[in-house]
């Protein structure tokens, strides 16, 4: 693409290939500018890699898995992804979340199921999300993006921002059911936050809505077509990815007008050093990274044999139990403690995309909410929670694959002390993410910029950081 009429062309170089450093890289390009990604893995993609570690074929997504925020993300609507390889692919029940002694909860794109299947709650659960669904896309527009902006939907955000503000477990009062409590508990739990605080509620509300209006998908291939098809844009507008190549030192790299990273506010330090200006040296050393997560991927003979109908068919599965139970083992997180019954995220990503299994064999995504830096093994802890709503699931299971939270950071440094979110999502570091600042993407280095999912609007493939961070170095151009 062409330098815009009366710019001579810029020169960018983007630090690590992840879902956020492509998007950064990709908007940087489409404005003219000579973009290079160095990226220090073999392969691209950070948390939206897929590997074959069990069985030959058998595709496992290394982190990322199912993509409600990336389906609705602004800046992957406006590109043409589905012309460069990626395909969104749906099942049959969006998500599902058993319970002991009575039917599960249950979440699908159609509100009116949704609702239906809620019983007594049905009519509460789709007066709070009808309005929102409805208008989730001009939503998407002002969330997901810096706190403090000028509205593009003001009403919209202002509706949503009542009820946002509130704690999950204030808002899940509205219901009587088991059902609905434990499934908006579930969602909050993504926050990775004690449901009793403040703004937890937002996580819920935004992908709930979100899934009543493009579904939780999966990226027919596994999670890496995502990245797959952001890369092939870059090239289509002339933008370089170098692997295997990891920088150690801004220094290392070549002058250049742009340098964005896709790093951690602790990479940045590392990275920049002495170059930093002390207030924002100060701010990134002060940055709070929040629980983590346990990776156990298994390969089963015949699927997960769930007890409920509706856990056979769901894309994800919560286990965690009531909203009781999710909230106290999301509370012991936050002092510390590995829970015996953690919340665990299940992704069946076979059963809207077939291409992923072998034979008979599917591959089966899971994780469990543990302590910041929990140097425990948390597989038998999974491995019960499943078996409690899926009696007999151990005998079916023919290999397994783990990666513990103090793994985590050798998978992908920016998950520092295994915090996949990469920030803690507490009240005030929503606010500050991952400084207070008019611009957060700006480091204080003329012309470098931080674009990972330390910035707002945090954690989750929807490329939407990188966008906003590319759009600010821009316009410190003058472009």
């Amino acid at each position: 693409m062409a330098a815009s009429p009366g710019h001579p062309v810029t020169d960018a170089v983007v630090v690590g290939a992840g879902p956020n450093g492509l998007a950064a890289a990709v908007t940087l390009a489409r404005q003219g500018v000579s973009v290079t990604v160095v990226e220090a893995s073999d392969t691209i993609g950070g948390g939206t890699r897929t590997s074959e570690r069990i069985l030959p074929g058998l595709l496992h997504d290394d982190c990322s898995a199912v993509h409600p925020m990336g389906a609705a993300s602004p800046f992957f609507r406006s590109l043409d992804l589905a012309a460069h390889g990626l395909e969104w692919r749906s099942p049959d029940v969006d998500l599902a979340h058993p319970l002991d002694d009575a039917a599960p909860g249950v979440l699908t794109r159609s509100l009116d199921a949704t609702a239906t299947g809620l019983g007594a709650d049905g009519r509460a659960w789709h007066r709070l999300f009808a309005p929102l669904a409805d208008r989730i896309d001009d939503l998407a527009d002002d969330v997901l993006r810096p706190i403090v902006h000028v509205p593009e939907h003001p009403i919209t955000l202002a509706r949503f921002g009542v009820d946002a503000l509130l704690p999950a477990a204030w808002t899940a009062r509205r219901w009587r059911t088991p059902q609905a409590r434990a499934l908006f508990a579930g969602v909050a739990a993504h926050a990775y936050q004690p449901l009793t605080r403040p703004t937890t509620s937002a996580v819920g509300l935004l992908m709930i809505a979100v899934g009543h209006r493009h579904g939780w998908p999966v990226a027919r291939g596994g999670s890496r077509a995502i990245t797959d098809a952001l890369a092939s844009l870059l090239r289509a507008h002339g933008g370089r990815i170098e692997t295997g190549r990891r920088v150690r030192s801004l220094g290392e790299l070549p002058r250049t007008e742009i340098t964005m990273l896709d790093v951690s506010p602790t990479g940045a330090l590392e990275l920049a050093g002495n170059l930093l200006p002390a207030r924002v040296a100060r701010a990134y050393r002060r940055y709070r990274y929040g629980p983590a997560a346990f990776r156990f991927d298994l390969a089963v003979d015949g699927g997960i044999p769930w007890r409920d109908d509706a856990c056979r068919r769901a894309g994800t599965v919560h286990l965690g139990g009531t909203l009781e139970e999710v909230a106290a083992a999301e509370l012991g997180l936050h002092r510390g403690r590995m829970p015996q019954r953690p919340f665990v995220l299940i992704g069946q990503q076979y059963l809207a995309d077939p291409s992923r299994s072998v034979g008979d064999v599917h591959p089966v995504w899971a994780y469990a909410h543990v302590p910041h830096g929990y140097t425990g093994d948390a597989s038998e802890a999974i491995l019960r929670q499943i078996e409690r709503f899926a009696p007999g699931v151990r005998e079916r299971i023919v290999g397994t694959f783990t990666r513990s939270a103090v793994e985590m950071p050798v998978y992908n440094p920016n998950y520092v002390g295994g915090d996949i979110a990469s920030g803690a999502n507490d009240p005030w570091q929503l606010l500050a993410r991952p400084r207070l600042a008019l611009d957060p993407y700006a480091t204080g280095i003329p012309g470098v910029y931080l674009c990972s999912a330390s910035t707002p609007p945090g954690g989750g493939v929807h490329g939407m950081g990188g966008f906003h961070a590319a759009r600010s170095a821009l316009r410190h151009l003058g472009r």
